[in-house]
């Protein structure tokens, strides 16, 4: 008996030291979002309806940073015709909700970071360009689609018009932080229980299936989602052609609100059929190429 408790503690602390590591990287980065988010939002929703028919660069370009505000703009400004399929697929493409901050709270990932924000940029790229440009005469009017709105219409940090930065940003990282360290908690309890064998090699059997499975969990319209993914992977559980799938269907609560402002649910299920198949073409390719 003294030896199982013994081994609770010890993977109980183990998850409470690596999530507390995690604190001041993560506070650093949530105070950046909210200084954005505050400031220089109302900036974002110009460019982005201003863009015209070029409009998924500064779309791609504004999708990597960190919070799903973005999304939800563009699906706002999709829903009321003043923005392209092209740029919002780049928005949705580009958005990494919660990969961001969690992968900056691990320096020892930030390369990975650098990798995976080039790849989704890329991907937003090109997605947007088809879409607009290419493939443009061959996609009927009545599924490229136009509810205005703006960035602060949702917002999944949820912060009040008169509530400070840093008060902010403290609440989002505590908020996160008590996800990370539950998180944690689960993974050591199903890594004793089951070891880490047999979970490496239950994770790595789906091989190439690793894509199309976290495309379907990116879809999930919450924050949580991309808090799961980032997690499996710098928990080495989830290859990089899977956190790229994941993380590029996941769009954040941008979904969410398509879904209740766009009024065509034909192009809504259209945008959401495109989002799927390119997150996990470019989760695919990874998987070739790394």
């Amino acid at each position: 008996m003294n030896e199982l408790w013994n081994a609770l503690w010890e993977w109980a602390a183990d998850a409470l030291q690596d999530s507390v590591r995690m604190l001041p990287f993560l506070f650093a980065a949530y105070w950046l979002i909210e200084l954005v988010e505050h400031r220089h939002s109302e900036r974002a929703e110009r460019i982005l309806a201003g863009g015209g028919r070029f409009g998924f660069v500064p779309g791609a370009v504004l999708g990597l940073l960190p919070q799903c505000g973005f999304s939800a703009m563009a699906a706002n400004l999709y829903a009321s015709r003043m923005i392209s399929l092209g740029t919002l697929l780049a928005v949705f493409l580009a958005t990494s909700d919660e990969a961001v901050p969690l992968m900056l709270a691990s320096p020892g990932h930030w390369r990975q970071l650098a990798a995976l924000l080039g790849i989704k940029l890329a991907a937003a790229l090109l997605a947007g360009f088809l879409a607009d440009i290419v493939l443009r005469g061959l996609v009927p009017q009545s599924l490229r689609g136009g509810y205005l709105g703006s960035a602060h219409a949702v917002d999944c940090h949820e912060h009040e018009e008169d509530e400070g930065i840093f008060r902010a940003a403290c609440r989002h990282t505590l908020h996160i932080f008590l996800f990370i360290l539950a998180f944690n908690l689960a993974l050591g309890a199903l890594t004793a229980a089951v070891g880490e064998d047999v979970l490496g090699a239950f994770l790595a059997a789906a091989g190439p299936w690793q894509p199309a499975a976290a495309g379907l969990i990116g879809l999930i319209p919450n924050c949580v989602s991309s808090v799961l993914l980032t997690q499996l992977y710098l928990a080495g559980q989830l290859s990089l052609g899977g956190v790229v799938a994941g993380l590029c269907t996941g769009a954040g609560v941008g979904l969410a609100v398509l879904l209740r402002a766009n009024p065509s649910r034909k192009q809504t299920g259209f945008i959401i059929v495109l989002l799927y198949l390119v997150g996990t073409a470019a989760g695919l390719v990874c998987g070739l190429l790394f």
